[in-house]
């Protein structure tokens, strides 16, 4: 899979919005979108009038660059959420808190939801007792979300960990920081979704 290898912060003055991709610089005052909240490049202080087909496209490439992928993981992710009952929005959004990367970056056992990928990926995790190594996973209600024995020594993820303790973790995920374990307790619905965005424009976009 193709990777984003320029800078994270371009990403979020782009959208005007924090994206929250490199971890705790998000939140203090080292981050870019606080100084410059206008998008980079020679002619980004210019007013710019973005209406319909771009206010959609806006929308689109903001989630998902908040998720972290790329067009085609985007593009399938819309067509299940497609094929379900309900609301198309709402079913993207709960497909999208659901991936196994995000779950890890909510709970607080990694930096970002990239460093989420990278710890996935290198089999740091297991999920019922199963090595999952898929960031793109989809949790399901009663799912146990823990660190494998070996890694859950490791005195730099365990730092981790620990200096997230504090964190706010939705309410559909139990956390017990001294196992270092995570439960999902139910499917997180749309107001569980903090992220501004308005979804609709993302619906509208890909059923033209």
């Amino acid at each position: 899979m193709s990777r984003y290898r320029e800078s994270h912060c371009r990403l979020c003055r782009v959208e005007k919005v924090k994206l929250f991709l490199k971890g705790h610089k998000c939140v203090t005052d080292k981050c870019p979108v606080e100084r410059r909240l206008y998008p980079p490049g020679e002619h980004g202080t210019r007013r710019r009038r973005v209406l319909g087909y771009g206010l959609q496209l806006r929308e689109k490439q903001k989630l998902k660059r908040y998720y972290g992928m790329s067009e085609k993981q985007f593009r399938l992710f819309f067509e299940r959420a497609e094929r379900k009952r309900g609301i198309k929005g709402d079913n993207l959004l709960s497909m999208l808190e659901r991936r196994l990367d995000n779950v890890i970056y909510l709970v607080g056992f990694s930096h970002s939801r990239s460093h989420a990928r990278q710890l996935i990926t290198h089999g740091h995790f297991r999920i019922n007792d199963w090595k999952v190594n898929v960031p793109s996973y989809i949790v399901n209600k009663g799912d146990n979300i823990l660190f494998k024995d070996k890694s859950a020594k490791h005195e730099e993820l365990k730092a981790i960990v620990n200096s997230n303790k504090n964190k706010t973790v939705p309410g559909w995920i139990d956390v017990d920081w001294e196992k270092m374990h995570a439960k999902i307790l139910d499917f997180p619905t749309r107001e569980d979704v903090t992220f501004p965005v308005e979804e609709h424009l993302v619906v509208e976009l890909y059923s033209k």
